[in-house]
């Protein structure tokens, strides 16, 4: 039989449960075994209830169990509202100086987490990682290699070496103490290194793998880390990633750099979509390719900052009054989340419209195993430019020409000899508005062929 084992770990924000529950996946990823991880967590930055729940096998794991092998309660919520999942032959890890009641629970280690951790590392906040230690120590995990995961974790410095050491302690005390009967047991497999990476940080690789360029966005549940992990490759990779005032700066603000001929994308969620609509007419008047990437929550308003839901399809399809082309796309995991979000830039520009990609919590925060991605698959086509090497047609350049397939030649201002115009207002074909209802009716045609 293959392996197949689960872990929880529960407790309140600010007990580092979200900081265990990866180094967990981290570590059994590095084993070799396909791994699937997601994390429940509340709009608060602490108390509350929060878990990560782990599970990984030697056969390929996309979605969660509902099954228990291992649970690790750092405080008694995580008793109640999870005891009943455990398996009859799974282990309970609990802080024995904080957890009372523990029901009918069978297979029990309590420890004294927050005095190991002050013992080893003096500092109680590392109860978490004394109890991966115990975690991984019943699933026969190397210590040593355990250790490595942890210092990449942490680093190499003052605080990685106190949790490293954190962690050898409960890994300690869990094989000197568990008398239970836990028979789930990993060991590594052969074979080339996976990548462990979330649903966000797939369509950050995705945006900068397609050549993107420019990032404005205004922080917002679930969709904030792309930004965030943007803005940590910003220097190596010669990107501009910007924190406006507001979600209208932001689409503003892409569209403008979409405008110049950089690839731009922004990421937000339901309620900054919203005030993205106007800006995404804008993107569609002026035929502008943008990317904005809806990280769904539940709404409406500010709803359920924390929580999946998949509300926005039909807000996506007709956002902004009028009517104009443009592409919704819905990635599924985390491979999908790159290719989708590489495609999105491809489309924005073949097309000229805007492409919206729509991810919830579950897929943003959820954690996967990937074959490292075969950038050799990547293509960059950016449509139809004009360049300097057709002086005529730059000499009469028409912006919004008029065209069969409704998509006119592009030419970037100051960046060539062409003039090039456009307005929010209806307009011709150069670009200039105007008034007169067969005008509009052509351009409005123009752009609905691009379907």
């Amino acid at each position: 039989m293959g392996v197949d084992i689960n872990f929880m770990v529960g407790g309140e924000a600010g007990q580092g449960v979200q900081a265990a529950g990866f180094i967990i996946a981290k570590a059994l990823a590095r084993y070799g075994l396909s791994v699937f991880a997601d994390q429940d967590y509340e709009s608060r930055v602490r108390g509350g209830h929060n878990f990560f729940r782990v599970r990984a096998g030697d056969n390929a794991v996309s979605a969660t169990s509902e099954t228990l092998d291992v649970l690790v309660a750092l405080d008694q919520q995580t008793i109640s509202l999870h005891q009943r999942e455990v398996a009859n032959s799974g282990v309970l890890i609990f802080d024995q100086d904080k957890v009372k009641d523990l029901g009918a629970s069978r297979n029990l280690l309590g420890m004294p987490l927050e005095q190991m951790a002050v013992e080893t590392a003096q500092n109680k906040q590392s109860a978490n990682v004394v109890a991966v230690g115990a975690a991984m120590a019943l699933a026969g995990y190397d210590s040593a290699a355990l250790k490595s995961v942890v210092l990449d974790y942490f680093g190499t410095g003052e605080m990685g070496q106190a949790n490293a050491s954190a962690a050898t302690r409960g890994y300690e005390h869990a094989k000197a103490n568990f008398r239970g009967d836990f028979g789930r047991k990993v060991s590594p497999l052969g074979g080339q290194k996976r990548m462990l990476l979330n649903g966000n940080e797939a369509v950050a690789l995705g945006a900068l793998a397609a050549g993107c360029k420019f990032v404005s966005a205004y922080p917002m549940t679930p969709s904030t880390t792309i930004m965030e992990y943007m803005a940590g490759k910003a220097d190596e990779l010669g990107i501009v990633v910007v924190q406006p005032e507001d979600e209208i700066s932001a689409i503003n603000m892409i569209i403008g750099a979409a405008f110049a001929g950089v690839r731009a994308m922004t990421a937000t969620s339901g309620g900054g979509f919203c005030l993205m609509v106007e800006g995404l007419g804008l993107a569609g008047m002026t035929e502008t390719p943008v990317v904005i990437v809806d990280g769904q929550r539940a709404g409406p308003a500010i709803g359920l900052p924390t929580r999946t839901e998949q509300g926005d399809l039909q807000f996506a399809l007709h956002a902004a009054h009028g009517d104009f082309p443009r592409v919704v796309m819905a990635p599924a995991t985390v491979d999908d989340a790159f290719w989708l979000t590489v495609k999105a830039f491809n489309l924005a520009e073949e097309c000229q419209v805007p492409v919206i990609i729509l991810t919830d919590q579950y897929l943003a925060s959820s954690y996967a195993t990937a074959e490292r991605f075969d950038l050799s698959g990547v293509q960059i086509r950016r449509g139809q430019l004009i360049s300097e090497t057709d002086p005529a047609k730059l000499e009469r350049y028409k912006r919004h020409e008029i065209t069969a397939s409704g998509i006119s030649p592009r030419a970037f201002p100051l960046q060539s000899s062409a003039l090039v115009v456009t307005d929010s207002d209806e307009h011709n074909e150069e670009g200039h508005l105007i008034e007169d209802a067969e005008t509009r009716t052509a351009m409005v045609l123009k752009r609905l062929r691009k379907l």
